[in-house]
């Protein structure tokens, strides 16, 4: 049986198109409830001040530079969405004195200019890079900064990045937020086109993906316009560079971030139910982290908020 259009955009794959009984048990679920979803593989944390949440999402990248040495060397991979964690990282750094010329770092993402057909530059008043180096990176003391050389950020040409999650580092966390449309990075949905016509990929393909130039769905532009544009759609790419599964399974743990800002109380509820349960559809992205054997959700306890139906 075909599978119903998306409520959001026909001509996409989204979490409107599965099965309606388990939106309705995911949107049910109590603070409590999320905790109870936790699995071998899967653990769910809440945290009840914003402060309490921002330092430990700060403090993973600590614990993933402290095990690096220069014959073996560690990093992270990290979001910029939250960012709110990247100045503490710097400043952690800072007060320890932690020596991070061994460490690396990962980007997540970045946009791409479909006019120039290469990743916007740094001077872009959105680039990911910019917000990385210059909420993080340039703040660290330069005695302790990792080396450029270490410094992975995805570009058009993916082959430098994609070559460096097999250059002999070991990525510690994948850390990531998660988007409106469930997706990690910008591991969006598929359009509903050509072989996905009738359905989506199946897991198995999704998860073979690698770092690549993806089409966004237009709840993530929407989203983006949202939390960092003011509003402004048309200022936001319609494309964009992600790492891919293929590289996200290659990080010990995958450790995703919930602070209310992104995603909304039903689909904060609807990812972890589904990764709990192993019910993985690649029309709903995080899903398929059911299938990495270490993910790690972590909410603030007040921007959870309730799937209850309120008029505004």
């Amino acid at each position: 049986m075909t599978r119903k259009l998306s409520a959001i955009s026909p001509d996409w794959w989204d979490y409107t198109t599965i099965d309606q009984a388990i939106i309705e048990e995911a949107a049910r679920l109590t603070p409590t409830d999320l905790l109870q979803l936790s699995r071998p593989g899967f653990q769910v944390s809440i945290y009840e001040t914003l402060e309490e949440f921002y330092l430990a999402e700060a403090l993973e990248y600590i614990a993933a530079w402290k095990q690096s040495s220069a014959d073996n060397p560690v990093g992270i991979c990290g979001p910029i969405g939250p960012t709110e964690q990247l100045p503490l990282v710097a400043r952690l750094v800072n007060a320890l004195g932690l020596d991070l010329r061994s460490g690396h770092f990962w980007g997540m993402d970045e946009w791409f200019d479909v006019a120039t057909g290469k990743e916007v530059p740094v001077t872009h008043p959105l680039s990911f890079e910019r917000a990385d180096r210059e909420m993080c990176f340039n703040r660290i003391e330069k005695k302790l900064q990792i080396p450029d050389a270490h410094l992975h950020f995805p570009k058009a040409d993916t082959r430098v990045y994609r070559e460096s999650w097999d250059a002999g580092v070991r990525c510690a966390v994948m850390q990531g937020g998660q988007g409106d449309v469930k997706h990690w990075a910008f591991n969006d949905p598929l359009p509903r086109k050509g072989a996905y016509s009738d359905a989506p990929p199946s897991p198995e393909e999704y998860r073979s993906l690698a770092t690549r130039i993806v089409d966004l769905h237009p709840l993530t532009v929407a989203q983006n316009a949202r939390t960092s544009g003011g509003g402004n759609i048309s200022i936001v790419p319609v494309k964009a560079i992600t790492v891919g599964p293929a590289e996200t399974w290659k990080a010990e743990t995958v450790s995703i971030w919930h602070a209310g800002n992104h995603d909304n109380p039903f689909g904060q509820r609807l990812t972890a139910f589904m990764i709990s349960k192993r019910l993985t559809d690649a029309s709903v992205p995080m899903s398929l982290l059911a299938d990495h054997p270490n993910v790690r959700f972590s909410y603030f306890r007040g921007g959870i908020g309730s799937c209850a139906v309120e008029m505004h």
